[in-house]
């Protein structure tokens, strides 16, 4: 079907002033209701404002400082954002730098469970890895916390990444930091087809700091650098 050709307003078809003045009067919400219209409106001079005239003027700079504050509002918002988006890129940098100047497995867990947190501004980072006995055996590292197979699944719901915000009575991702965990951010990490299934988990006491609908590029290229140097140093080739 096509579409219904628009009807065209002439001289002829247009309403009278009386019968715009007579709708008006039956609609006074008429300009709240299409707030748009006011801004082709010329509102009457000084001299010819009768005294039941009412002043336009006045609602129309109302409803301007209202457009120019909120526009304000949302430069503020998208200044804030985007110096908040450069200031966790530059930490997620920083981070990546020191994982990559690990002198060793050992040295590379020490900063994953150390330094991690302070790079990071948050409270607690670890490395959990589901326990088979194999980073014992090869990695001979602390800061690893060791957790019965099927964990990291649990944690995780069947995802990959998972942000939670407002935990309370601790998080079991985080061992004996749990208690000053109110909002983490578990990314999985898969090393290798002949690796254990781990996880790497950040928290904060900040209840906000992370939360669902958060943007997760940087933190997930985190864990990848993390799998990866991992990976590099136990000489194990990548999952198929």
């Amino acid at each position: 079907m096509g579409r219904e050709p628009e009807k065209r307003v002439t001289p002829a078809t247009m309403p009278s002033a009386e019968e715009v003045a007579a709708y008006l009067r039956h609609h006074p919400d008429f300009l709240s209701r299409v707030p748009d219209l006011a801004a082709h409106l010329v509102p009457p001079s000084p001299d010819d404002r009768g005294p039941t005239v009412v002043d336009l003027q006045s609602y129309l700079l109302d409803r301007l400082r209202a457009e120019v504050k909120e526009r304000r509002r949302e430069h503020d918002a998208l200044l804030a954002t985007a110096r908040a988006n450069a200031n966790n890129q530059a930490r997620i940098h920083a981070a990546v730098l020191f994982l990559l100047d690990a002198r060793s497995l050992e040295h590379l867990i020490q900063i994953i469970s150390t330094d991690l947190a302070v790079l990071l501004d948050l409270d607690v980072a670890c490395l959990i890895v589901e326990s088979t006995g194999f980073v014992c055996a090869n990695a001979r590292a602390t800061g690893v916390h060791l957790v019965e197979i099927g964990v990291v699944d649990r944690l995780l719901g069947g995802r990959d990444l998972v942000l939670r915000r407002g935990i309370t009575g601790g998080s079991a991702a985080f061992g004996p930091g749990a208690g000053l965990v109110a909002s983490e951010a578990l990314i999985r990490i898969t090393v290798s087809d002949h690796a254990p299934d781990g996880l790497l988990a950040l928290g904060s006491r900040d209840p906000d700091m992370f939360h669902p609908g958060q943007g997760t590029e940087l933190i997930d290229f985190l864990a990848r650098v993390v799998e990866r140097c991992i990976r590099d140093w136990l000489d194990l080739p990548p999952p198929a």
